[in-house]
């Protein structure tokens, strides 16, 4: 069964595709022109030789802001209910990964400490 409108014609078809296929191009360059941002800003604030504290602050602010944009404009998760089951899955995923590296440096500073 043809999931088209009876009265659609090829004609608006191609138009609805071709106005889809322009929104998602302008979504891809606006994503990549926040990237390329986020990521010369905190370049260009070692560069500039500020303070290391506000720095590291800006550098880590501007990462949380890159993965939101990365999630928004290239991989399209959103808080949408359709996308939220992927994005609890990179959630998950993330924890457990943050859960093996953060014990990892645990116990080898541990036995580092037991050592020296």
């Amino acid at each position: 069964m043809s999931a088209r409108l009876p009265h659609e014609t090829g004609a608006k078809r191609a138009a609805r595709r071709e106005a889809g296929r322009r929104a998602e191009l302008r979504s891809y360059l606006t994503g990549f022109a926040l990237a390329v941002l986020l990521t010369a800003l905190p370049f260009s604030l070692v560069a500039a030789g500020l303070d290391g504290r506000w720095v590291l602050t800006a550098i880590g602010l501007a990462a949380l802001a890159q993965i939101v944009v990365h999630f928004r404009f290239f991989l399209h998760i959103s808080l949408d209910r359709s996308t939220r089951d992927d994005l609890q899955l990179i959630l998950f995923t993330s924890l457990i990964i943050a859960l093996m590296a953060g014990g990892t440096i645990w116990i080898l500073g541990n036995l580092h400490e037991r050592m020296m």
